[in-house]
């Protein structure tokens, strides 16, 4: 899709004075998911925005300070794109549509809408403004590196592109990819063949997989050979064509090891590296390559890097807020 939805059929707005602002929707199915269940989004919205919501026939009131009303009035325009595309209107949508803070945030979230990924179980969207950006670049650039904090999005939005270009046949495989250790990988420690050995340290992969495209496809692929797991060390040597292969976890990779494994791309290929600077379990935590292969790369146009931080944290609000914390307390200390 390359831009959202047209809504001059679908709804009316007009401002009644400098504290009230109206809305009508022309298409009942649409109000309804907007409205939702005994008006408990547009409850949400007040809450959230700090305005009085009344709800009568076709037509929407929001009553409040005229940046509060500006915020719900972009935030509805996201809700009718969001149902329009997905035909579902969940809660989280509500809290992202007005999410950012400001009315110029909110107007942006609908742009999100733009990186839509559609999965055979539901859709997944750009919940902050740098995911938009990092599904942008999953989409268009051969290599993508991304930086940031836990519950980012870093490897579930990775494995949702790869594997949709894979249903899609744009490529003929997806591989993933783990330094499968905590310090080297020791694989022989742990029983099993390969896929054993290194299955335990993918699970954040698998969970992704099988939440957005079910078991028994995803295990029918893995069967076929069409996705692929493979511990880093197992890379070398290879050239990957026609394949979309991801780096989960590369703060625990040397440079050596990320520089082995971006040489591997080949024809009609797209690879993806990922990881947290600030979760570095290799015991001499400055052998880590991640943070050095950023500044090594960051001139090569066809490469693009996206940072996150804990304001694109998706996970539940704590998570945000306790990574604040302990980034307070690294701060603090130097």
């Amino acid at each position: 899709m390359s831009e959202v939805t047209k809504l001059n059929n679908i709804f009316q707005s007009k401002k009644i004075d400098k504290e009230t602002f109206n809305i009508q929707i022309f298409d009942n199915k649409i109000l309804m998911a907007i409205v939702g269940e005994f008006n408990s989004h547009l409850l949400e919205l007040e809450k959230l925005t700090n305005t009085n919501i009344f709800f009568r026939g076709n037509s929407i009131t929001i009553k409040g300070k005229i940046d509060d009303t500006k915020r719900v009035f972009e935030a509805i325009k996201f809700l009718i794109n969001k149902f329009i595309l997905t035909n579902s209107i969940e809660n989280n949508d509500i809290i992202l549509s007005v999410k950012s803070g400001t009315y110029e945030d909110s107007k942006s979230n609908i742009q999100s809408l733009n990186q839509l990924i559609k999965t055979p179980r539901r859709s997944v969207m750009a919940r902050s403004e740098k995911q938009a950006q990092y599904i942008k670049a999953l989409k268009e650039n051969d290599i993508t590196i991304a930086l940031g904090p836990a519950g980012t999005g870093k490897s579930f939005l990775a494995v949702s592109v790869a594997i949709t270009m894979l249903m899609e046949k744009k490529v003929e495989k997806v591989i993933l990819s783990r330094p499968a250790v905590e310090a080297g990988e020791k694989l022989g420690f742990l029983p099993g063949d390969m896929k054993d050995k290194v299955d335990p340290y993918l699970r954040p992969l698998y969970d992704a997989l099988y939440d957005l495209f079910g078991f028994e496809k995803i295990q029918k692929k893995i069967d076929t050979g069409q996705i692929e797991i493979a511990p880093l060390a197992f890379m070398r040597g290879r050239t990957l064509k026609n394949s979309f292969a991801i780096l989960d976890e590369a703060q625990n990779a040397t440079s050596t090891q990320i520089k082995m494994f971006l040489t591997r791309i080949g024809e009609n290929s797209k690879l993806v590296v990922n990881g947290d600077p600030s979760q570095i379990d290799l015991i001499n935590k400055s052998n880590s390559g991640l943070i050095k292969s950023r500044k090594i790369l960051n001139k090569i146009k066809e490469i693009k890097t996206i940072e996150f931080d804990h304001k694109d944290v998706v996970r539940h609000p704590l998570v945000s807020k306790i990574i604040q914390a302990y980034q307070k307390n690294i701060d603090d200390k130097n």
